[in-house]
Formats: structure tokens, C-alpha cells, sequence
């Protein structure tokens, strides 16, 4: 069986704030973001901007690879996002992981969730809706 991770690349905003592909958490893909300058928001806390796209590209790359476990090419564009915020992200590697929570025929809904030192600790989780458009 083909590893559906290789070559599974992150998008040029996840690129841009030093985002990479970790393996995989809970078999979904994991990504990791280090804490720098360009992430900070106020003194000594991740910027909330950066905790939302983390969450963000943790679902595309769920979504991507399980599109790719399906051999299906459908594009997916993302259509409503809520984020929750439950504690402040602190100057070091955070990670983050979707799940699909429903992947249908035109929609596919994913919840992600970002953390620090606990992933029973997050601290921020999303819900986010793509529309998949095939053809």
C-alpha cells in the first residue's frame, strides 16, 4: 500500500510561516509550527491569525489525504470557519490535526485542533466546511 502522505505538499501560506509535515497523529496528517517572530502577536504569544491558518492547513492536509486515499481529484474550496480559543499560545512548536468529520459527495466538514505541550490540551479548535467540486 502507498504511503498517501508522500508528496503531500503544504501551500505557500503554510510554507510562509514555516509550517511542515510531521507524519501523522491519530492517522491524519500532523503539522507543526515553530514559534518565531513572524508568529507572534502580542509579547510572548502566538498571534491569533497564525493559530487560525495552523488549523486551517491541518484541515486541508486531512482533506487532501483523504482525497488522495480515495484516488478522487476533486478541488475543495473552504465556504464557513468557526474557531474557538481556549488559551494562549506560548513561544514554542505547536501542532495541529483535522479530522473529516463527514466527507460526502459535495462537502466535506472537518473539526482541527491545535496545540502545545497536550493535545488534550488545545488551544484553539476549528470547524471547518469545503465545497468539493469534481471535473
Amino acid at each position: 500500500m502507498t504511503d498517501t502522505l508522500s508528496g503531500l505538499q503544504l501551500p505557500p501560506y503554510a510554507q510562509s510561516l514555516d509550517m511542515t509535515l510531521s507524519g501523522r497523529h491519530d492517522g491524519s496528517p500532523l503539522i507543526v509550527m515553530p514559534f518565531a517572530q513572524k508568529v507572534q502577536g502580542r509579547p510572548g504569544f502566538l498571534h491569533g491569525g497564525a493559530i487560525s491558518g495552523l488549523l486551517e492547513m491541518a484541515a486541508v492536509a486531512a482533506i487532501a489525504h483523504a482525497l488522495r486515499e480515495r484516488s478522487d481529484e476533486a478541488r475543495f474550496k473552504q465556504v464557513n470557519v468557526t474557531v474557538d480559543f481556549m488559551r494562549g499560545g506560548t513561544p514554542q512548536i505547536s501542532y495541529a490535526v483535522g479530522a473529516i468529520t463527514r466527507l460526502g459527495r459535495t462537502m466535506a466538514n472537518v473539526q482541527s485542533s491545535a496545540w502545545q505541550d497536550d493535545p488534550a490540551k488545545p488551544m484553539a479548535i476549528a470547524t471547518l466546511h469545503y465545497l468539493l467540486k469534481r471535473g
